[in-house]
């Protein structure tokens, strides 16, 4: 008999921009923090009252992308749990930037410092016994990851693809045409009922994308 330890999909919207924060957990109780946009302190409370309440151990800190909403909370996440911060490494200098756009959106914040950790798109990070595929997804920003469980059927795919919508490719290192070639090449092809959990709004599927998105045809 196999016994599968299955993954939990908890999601927050933080944020003015209404942002999408995901807290992955396994039946041990290992959780990963993806996208932290906590701004406000009582979102910061939220969040951290949910893993304490659950009993959750925080494993990891990722981002998808580093573009301000979905980067808020890395600071406190870090801190709080003692994690290094995994992100691509072409979203370094996204993050870098990250404070000054803050300040242009009346949104001031202070920037993740902790060490970091660059994912490698075509590895695996492993939580607990279960294995999350990197896929390069840049067009949004330059260095955007999404994170796939093929054995549960789910992507954490940030700003690439929203329920018959895309993501902005109208900033610094953003590319329209990068944009629909990450999202033909490495989403298209996973199965019909993979869903997508996206950045913003909604989760929606591969296969209803692929047969409805104006913007991919």
């Amino acid at each position: 008999m196999i016994f599968v330890n299955m993954l939990t999909v908890k999601t927050f919207e933080f944020n003015p921009v209404q942002e999408n924060t995901y807290v992955l957990s396994d039946e041990k109780d290992a959780c990963c923090i993806i996208d932290p946009g906590c701004y406000f302190g009582h979102e910061r409370t939220v969040l951290q009252e949910y893993i304490e309440q659950q009993g959750l151990s925080p494993r990891l800190l990722l981002n998808t992308h580093c573009h301000l909403d979905h980067v808020f909370g890395n600071r406190f996440v870090g801190e709080t749990w003692d994690l290094p911060l995994h992100l691509h490494e072409k979203e370094r200098d996204v993050l870098a930037w990250a404070p000054d756009m803050g300040l242009r959106w009346g949104m001031p914040f202070e920037n993740y410092r902790g060490e970091f950790v660059f994912l490698t798109p075509g590895r695996s990070i492993t939580l607990g016994d279960n294995e999350l595929s990197i896929l390069f997804l840049p067009g949004h920003s330059p260095g955007s990851v999404g994170f796939y469980s093929a054995e549960q059927g789910f992507l954490i795919g940030g700003d690439v693809l929203f329920r018959e919508g895309i993501g902005r490719t109208d900033l610094p290192g953003g590319d329209h045409a990068t944009l629909l070639r990450s999202i033909r090449e490495q989403l298209w092809p996973l199965p019909d009922g993979t869903i997508v959990y996206p950045g913003h709004g909604k989760p929606t599927t591969v296969g209803w994308e692929r047969a409805h998105n104006p913007f991919v045809q």
